[in-house]
C-alpha cells in the first residue's frame, strides 16, 4: 500500500544525509524566527491536530506563518521533515533505565511496552511513519538501547537476545498497525497485557534454555514450504 508517507523511491534518510551549511552569502537570506527544531515541534502538533493525510509543507507553512519555500532553507524535503517528527514524537517516552538487580527485569519491559503503546495512541501518525521510514533517529535508537538492556538483564545474549529483540519490536509495531487511526480497532488494554505476559514467558524460557546450555543456543529454522 502506498500512502502519502511512502517516499516511492530510493532516497537517503535525514539522519544519513550530510547538509551542507548554506553560502555565507544567502545565510542572511534565511527567514528570520524560523529553526529546524520550532518547524519539527509544528509538524507534530499539526499531525496530532489533523493526521497524516491532510499534512502538506502549505499547510505547516499556514500555521508557522511564513510562506512554504522558506520551510526549505532548514529541510530539503517533505519526507526529510515527517523523519524529524517521528523521531521527535518517540522522544516524548520515559525509558527505563538499566534494571537493577533487585528490580526483576519483566517490570522495565512492561513499562517500555505499554509507554511505546501509549505513545502511538497520542500520536495516532507514528505507526504509519514507522513502517515506511527507517527508525534511526537519536530517540529511537535510544529505545533500542533500552530494550537492548532489559533483554540483556534477562540472561540473554547472540543470537537468542536478537531474536527477543525482534519479536519485541515486532509485537510493538504489528499492535500499532493493526488499529493505528481508529482506537476501535486497537487491542483492549487486557488482551494487550496478555499478549505481553506470553512474550515474556517466551523470553524467560529461552533464557533458562540458554542458561542450561551453558552458551549461546544455535537458532531453529523455520520448516520448508512445501512446493
Amino acid at each position: 500500500m502506498v500512502t502519502e508517507a511512502d517516499p516511492g523511491g530510493a532516497r537517503t534518510s535525514v539522519w544519513l544525509a550530510a547538509r551542507p551549511a548554506a553560502p555565507g552569502r544567502r545565510r542572511a537570506e534565511a527567514p528570520s524566527g524560523l529553526d529546524r527544531d520550532r518547524i519539527t515541534a509544528a509538524t507534530v502538533r499539526l499531525l496530532d491536530a489533523e493526521g497524516l493525510g491532510r499534512f502538506s509543507m502549505r499547510r505547516l507553512a499556514a500555521e508557522l506563518g511564513v510562506t512554504a519555500m522558506s520551510l526549505y532553507w532548514y529541510v530539503d524535503t517533505k519526507h526529510d521533515l515527517l523523519e524529524l517528527a517521528l523521531d521527535s514524537a518517540l522522544g516524548g517516552q520515559r525509558l527505563p533505565a538499566a534494571p537493577p538487580r533487585e528490580e526483576p527485569w519483566p517490570k522495565g519491559l512492561r513499562e517500555l511496552a505499554c509507554g511505546y503503546r501509549r505513545l502511538l495512541a497520542e500520536h495516532p501518525w507514528v505507526a504509519p511513519l514507522s513502517a515506511f521510514y527507517p527508525n534511526i533517529g537519536p530517540h529511537a535508537r535510544a529505545f533500542d538501547a533500552a530494550l537492548h538492556r532489559l533483554l540483556e538483564a534477562a540472561g540473554l545474549a547472540g543470537t537468542g537476545r536478537t531474536g527477543a529483540h525482534l519479536a519485541v519490536s515486532q509485537f510493538l509495531n504489528g499492535c500499532a498497525l493493526h488499529g493505528y487511526g481508529s482506537p476501535a480497532r486497537r487491542a483492549p488494554e487486557a488482551d494487550f497485557a496478555l499478549a505481553l505476559d506470553v512474550l515474556i514467558a517466551g523470553i524467560e524460557a529461552e533464557a533458562a534454555a540458554s542458561r542450561r546450555a551453558g552458551a549461546d543456543r544455535r537458532p531453529r529454522s523455520c520448516p520448508p514450504g512445501r512446493g
